[in-house]
């Protein structure tokens, strides 16, 4: 018999560890090609780590809640032959290699992920102790100061703080339970502040009250995060927004009269959103500088074009998976890519890889009914459109012959933009591009 190491693979390009939240498998369990063994949660999104061989589970090599890197083993598996299959070590070794220890922490901070964006967020990178990005968002989505973090007593490995550890603490401030221990010498930490800047004093909001009668829901732990994200994008970013109506009734027109032979020959649904999509890829290959992301002075202009397409979790919540070399897909591979994501953010089966690398966002409110709106930028992108519900209304119509009153499809496209990098100009042609690309649709095109 021989034994072969689970690793915990990569999970894109920011994510460098996850945390252990349930084992599926125990030891002594057999376990079959591409079995779920684990299921692990990064500060974006929670997943499974499958099996990449048969055999049987001997050892467990962490415990729920500890803290894991990429490439490192997490369970041994037991085979059958001789030798064990090769675990692809340099693999992961030059994996790692492309992605040195500076260009995660860009990642990260750029992503969010970190607390070291001076927007008045707990910088805790300054502890001496080590704290996970599940445990670090939480305790800065519930506003646990660094002092608070560091006298949690931790029960993990090594005396790490567990994601239980710091929301037994939150639940126990929120009971007046909770007491900060710290050891304040009199002398030097006075000398020490006064040489230090002032810091702005926090402003707290006033408590609400619940009576009797109301009833109270925790946030789930995405949630938590994507409440924290947006937050920090309003804090980062200086929004502005441009809105443009399109007359679509070329491209309404023509799905009414092709998306029964095209499910017939492609076997997927045809719907606006592929449509859209790529008419967004075209624009943005026009103006480049609305593909590109903001570190510190620099601007970083992407080569690629992934466009983040949002979509509704069954609990609510929204989720940005990507469709990656978005302006090299045709309609029908456009349109494979977007159902496929789709479908799989439906059933909670999107891999951390499926949600990483945006360089821009849409977002369909139209969906819900609304015929515009304002959303909020996907850090580190710097801009976003929001797809709004394609009305049936009155419009003039120029013709040769004169100007008179029909019935067209028209919908309101509605661009956010950070204006530290995007100017109006810029914002607005880009918008206005889209715009002309939808209006010029070919009601005669092939697919």
């Amino acid at each position: 018999m021989a034994k072969f190491e689970l690793k915990l693979p990569k999970m894109g390009e920011s994510v460098a560890e996850a945390t252990i939240t349930t084992w599926l498998k125990e030891v002594g369990d057999t376990i079959e090609l591409d079995d779920a063994v684990v299921e692990i949660a990064t500060d974006k999104v929670d997943s499974e780590v499958p099996s990449e061989v048969e055999g049987v589970l001997v050892e467990k090599l962490f415990e729920v809640d500890d803290v894991v890197q990429v490439g490192q083993a997490i369970a041994i598996i037991e085979i059958e032959g001789e030798g064990a299959p090769d675990s692809s070590p340099e693999e992961v070794k030059v994996e790692v290699e492309q992605t040195p220890k500076e260009a995660v922490v860009l990642e990260a901070e750029m992503a969010g992920t970190t607390e070291t964006i001076s927007t008045g967020v707990t910088d805790f990178s300054t502890s001496d102790k080590f704290y996970s990005p599940l445990v670090k968002n939480i305790a800065s989505t519930e506003g646990v100061s660094l002092p608070e973090l560091e006298s949690i007593p931790g029960t993990g490995k090594d005396g790490r703080v567990t994601k239980n550890d710091i929301l037994q603490f939150v639940e126990n401030r929120k009971n007046g339970k909770t007491e900060i221990k710290t050891s304040v010498q009199p002398t030097t930490p006075v000398v020490k502040e006064a040489q230090k800047p002032a810091k702005p004093v926090a402003v707290k909001a006033a408590p609400i009250v619940a009576s009797g009668e109301d009833e109270i829901i925790e946030m789930t732990r995405m949630g938590k995060l994507i409440a924290h994200h947006m937050v920090e994008s309003v804090q980062t970013s200086a929004h502005v927004q441009s809105f443009i109506e399109a007359d679509v009734t070329n491209i309404w027109n023509w799905r009414k009269k092709v998306k029964a032979d095209f499910i017939k020959r492609e076997g997927e649904n045809l719907t606006f959103t592929p449509i859209f999509m790529e008419a967004v890829a075209k624009a943005i290959k026009d103006f480049p500088m609305i593909n590109i992301s903001v570190s510190g002075d620099t601007i970083i202009k992407k080569k690629n074009i992934n466009l983040g397409m949002a979509a509704a979790l069954p609990d609510g919540n929204l989720i940005v998976p990507v469709i990656k070399n978005a302006d090299q897909l045709n309609l029908v591979g456009m349109t494979k890519a977007v159902n496929d994501l789709a479908g799989r953010a439906r059933n909670n089966a999107l891999k951390p890889d499926d949600i990483q690398g945006g360089t821009y966002t849409v977002t369909n409110v139209g969906t819900f009914g609304s015929i515009m709106g304002t959303p909020i930028i996907n850090q580190p992108q710097v801009a976003i459109l929001a797809l709004g519900a394609i009305r049936k209304v009155p419009a003039v119509i120029e013709t040769p012959e004169g100007d008179f009153i029909g019935i067209r499809y028209k919908m309101f496209l509605s661009h956010s933009y950070d204006h530290r990098v995007v100017n109006g100009a810029l914002g607005g042609q880009f918008v206005q591009r889209v715009k002309d690309y939808l209006e010029a649709f070919d009601v005669n095109r092939e697919f």
